[in-house]
């Protein structure tokens, strides 16, 4: 099926905004931070906002509605796609390049026994040891391995391959804000009906505790994918716009079945707009489905792509 990306062919960004409310109710459960808790702050205007999912999370989380969870493997309109699959002793998957936090820079894939991943990007990046990093060449390698990464950035902090410098920043971004904040303060009781007095410390016993939670007037998903950036690795035509449905879809996909962020933080999409380019509407959902498979074929016919597309690794401690 053919998908008209034709608007997004020089502008630098494709920026989409998706407004979000709570399911039920009006409030809300923001992410949380180590030592902070939930991440409040002034606005330009001085208005109270709060960052309801970190960059970071979002990652994570786009990448995770790529994936069949059960079949353990890219949901079926991805089949095809590269990515790397470890295995432990037993012969039993373990996680994936798609899974982990930090990509194909895992420690599952690199720094097990099994240097199979480890040695081929050495030997293939082995001249970028000393001077510029050529980012063409390392878009390339990645793309062979993960297409993945490319759209969630890389960092291979191994100092045996080019000293540590080969990194790719996101070209798929995303975070979650909510404007005027207030706090719906609440409590509850851990209840121990058999000891009451118990040691808390082991368990046992009465335990009272305090819960924020957040409304707010407006919930916005932002979304900015570096059109530029991806045009700057120098593929193709046909992998250039595989990248950018596989991006779409991973909005689409995230808006439709990913938005129950934590038990007290479901959302609904109410409305979601593009606002840069003017002009370039968004695929529907079901549209990027039916689309995708044949970009893949045509990108695989170019040998962009490793074979077999699933680089099997064993982790060994």
């Amino acid at each position: 099926m053919s998908l008209n990306l034709d608007a997004l062919e020089t502008p630098p960004r494709l920026l989409i905004e998706a407004r979000l409310k709570p399911v039920q109710g009006t409030r809300f459960q923001p992410t949380g931070f180590p030592e902070i808790g939930a991440a409040e702050y002034d606005g330009p205007d001085g208005e109270r906002m709060l960052l309801v999912e970190s960059a970071q999370s979002m990652a994570n989380r786009l990448e995770a509605v790529c994936w069949d969870g059960v079949g353990e493997d890219w949901v079926s309109p991805l089949s095809g796609l590269p990515y790397i699959r470890v295995r432990n002793e037993a012969g039993e998957v373990l996680t994936s390049s798609v899974l982990e936090a930090h990509r194909i820079n895992s420690p599952y894939i690199l720094e097990g026994k099994d240097k199979t991943v480890f040695d081929r990007l050495k030997a293939e990046l082995a001249d970028m040891e000393e001077g510029i990093v050529d980012i063409r060449k390392l878009a390339e390698t990645l793309l062979r391995l993960d297409a993945n990464a490319l759209l969630h950035g890389v960092f291979l902090a191994k100092k045996d391959l080019a000293g540590g410098r080969l990194r790719l920043p996101r070209a798929l971004s995303a975070f979650i804000e909510a404007e005027q904040v207030r706090v719906a303060a609440s409590g509850g009781v851990k209840n121990d009906a058999v000891n009451p007095s118990g040691d808390t410390s082991k368990g046992f016993g009465n335990v009272p505790f305090a819960r924020d939670e957040y409304v707010s007037p407006k919930i916005t998903a932002y979304f900015n994918l570096d059109l530029a950036q991806l045009r700057g690795y120098g593929f193709g035509d046909a992998v250039t716009r595989l990248l950018i449905a596989l991006a779409l879809f991973k909005v689409q996909r995230f808006l439709e079945t990913g938005l129950r962020l934590r038990t007290a933080c479901d959302l609904d999409l109410e409305a979601i707009s593009v606002t840069r380019p003017d002009g370039f509407e968004l695929p529907a959902l079901g549209e990027l489905e039916a689309a995708l498979p044949g970009l893949i074929a045509a990108a695989r016919t170019e040998g962009v792509f490793a074979e077999p597309a699933v680089t099997e690794v064993t982790y060994r401690k």
